[in-house]
Order: C-alpha cells, then sequence, then structure tokens
C-alpha cells in the first residue's frame, strides 16, 4: 500500500501486488479499491495495480469538487503509471472506470495493453443514471452493517444466487461504522460534480470505445444492468466482433466480477495480451 502526488498536489492512494502482465483496476464511480477484492485469487500471474480516485477511499478530497471529473481522473491514472515508471497497462474498468479507460484510448492510447469494462459502454441508460442521483453523496438510512446488508438485499433484486454473505460484505466495503451510524467512503461533493454534469448534454461517447480499435477488449455484462442495455451490447459487438463478452446472469450493475463467467472471460482477455 501506498501513496503517489498529483501535478496538482493531493496525495493517491494505490496499491500494487503481484507479478506477471500489469493491469490497472479502475473503481466506479463512488467506489474504492474494494472493487476488486473478489476477482484479484483468480487473476493470479499478473500484477494488479488499484487506485482510489481522488475524493474517494484513502485518497485526499479535492478542495474544488469540480476536479471530479474523468478528465482528470484519466489524468491521475496516467500519473501514476508515470509513478511506477510503467509505460503501458491493461485496464480493468469497472463502471466509471470503464469510462476512463476509453478516455485513456482517446486521448493516450499509446499507454494501453488492452481494456476490460465491467457493466459499461458508450451508452448510458438513464434510469441507471437516475438510480446513482439517488444516492450519490448521502449517507444511508441503515445505522448499522447488518441493517445496510439487508436494505441492500431489497434494493437490488435483480442481483439472486449470491455466495453467502455478500451483501454483508459490500456493506462493509463501501461503508464505514461512524457513532451516529454509517458514513460513505467518498467526498459528499461527488454528488455535486455529477449532478453538474447531468445539467450538461451527454457527449457521444461511440468514438471513445471506438478508440479502443487494435487492443484486446472484453465486456462483463450484468445481464439485469439497468446501467448498460442489451441494444448498446449489441451494437458493442458489431463494432468489435473480436470483443470476448461475458454475459452474467442473476446479475445487474455491477457484476463481481467473481462470477465464472467472469472470470474465463478475464482470462481469455489476459490470453491476448500474452
Amino acid at each position: 500500500m501506498a501513496h503517489f502526488t498529483t501535478s496538482d498536489g493531493l496525495s493517491l492512494f494505490y496499491t500494487d501486488t503481484g507479478k506477471g502482465l500489469p493491469i490497472l483496476c479502475l473503481a466506479g464511480l463512488t467506489r474504492t479499491t474494494a472493487d476488486f477484492d473478489y476477482v484479484t485469487p483468480h487473476l493470479d500471474g499478473c500484477r494488479l495495480i488499484k487506485m482510489d480516485y481522488r475524493g474517494r477511499g484513502q485518497s485526499d478530497f479535492d478542495p474544488d469538487w469540480k476536479n471530479y471529473t474523468l478528465p482528470v481522473e484519466c489524468r491521475d491514472a496516467t500519473e501514476l503509471l508515470d509513478h511506477l515508471e510503467l509505460e503501458q497497462v491493461a485496464i480493468l474498468g469497472t463502471s466509471r472506470g470503464g469510462l476512463n479507460a476509453m478516455g485513456l484510448a482517446m486521448g493516450a492510447k499509446a499507454r494501453l495493453l488492452g481494456v476490460a469494462l465491467n457493466d459499461v459502454g458508450p451508452v448510458i441508460a438513464p434510469e441507471g443514471l437516475e438510480t446513482i442521483k439517488e444516492y450519490i453523496g448521502r449517507p444511508p438510512a441503515a445505522k448499522t452493517h447488518q441493517e445496510a446488508a439487508a436494505a441492500m438485499a431489497r434494493a437490488f433484486p435483480e442481483f439472486t444466487n449470491l455466495p453467502d454473505g455478500r451483501w454483508l460484505e459490500e456493506a462493509h466495503k463501501h461503508y464505514t461504522q461512524g457513532p451516529d451510524g454509517l458514513q460513505i467512503t467518498y467526498d459528499k461533493h461527488l454528488r455535486d460534480a455529477v449532478l453538474a454534469a447531468g445539467e450538461q448534454m451527454m457527449p457521444d461517447l461511440w468514438p471513445f470505445f471506438d478508440a479502443l480499435e487494435g487492443l484486446p477488449l472484453a465486456l462483463i455484462w450484468g445481464r439485469n444492468s439497468n446501467l448498460l442495455h442489451q441494444d448498446t451490447v449489441m451494437e458493442m459487438q458489431i463494432r468489435r466482433p473480436d470483443m470476448h463478452l461475458a454475459t452474467v446472469p442473476d446479475r445487474g450493475h455491477i457484476p463481481f466480477l467473481d462470477e465464472p463467467t467472469a472470470v474465463a472471460t478475464l482470462r481469455r482477455w489476459i490470453g491476448d495480451m500474452q
């Protein structure tokens, strides 16, 4: 575990473990390096680098929430690579992390060996965005991790056939216990950034997806996802018929990445780069 300092002076947390193919793991919008705990045991033979974005987890919160943007996060990612003296990495991007991966393909493609997208594509379904806006930046009503786990099970009926205790694990990953109840693990002002971005016209992200041309590509898709629709997945396949696709049953947004079909697909993707 370590920290590095960005060009604008923030200290960002990262971990760097294992040996082999370097894979930079970029988490979801409000999430941390813990996003990849479940998949880590399945990626033996790889060097896994995980980073908490600014304003999340163990990284510094930015005094200016307007910096919670994809371009700034992409800059932070490349600065981490520079810090580690890595010319190229593969990227495993969960949700927001996948958008950052496409951004890096557009702006710094020479740094990429390949990209795996976890339940994200060039079209973000409106209902998925609305769900995010409902909860982001607010502590949960639940006062304990056990209560939060029960609330998650009710809130996400699209997830079924889960390992025992999975929602309790998730509650511990995404909330800390405080004297007055559970607290979120990220800057509450991330909500301001998301709402401000929502007031702008959504850019066409297909050129960013097309920028992945020539790179080994995989997509992990939660079959019940409210963020990534089937028609988008089909268009992604048309544009990239060589894309490895894992359709994960019993999962919404986002798969945990330890599902057998997700693991098998990631291993095939890794094989393309070895």
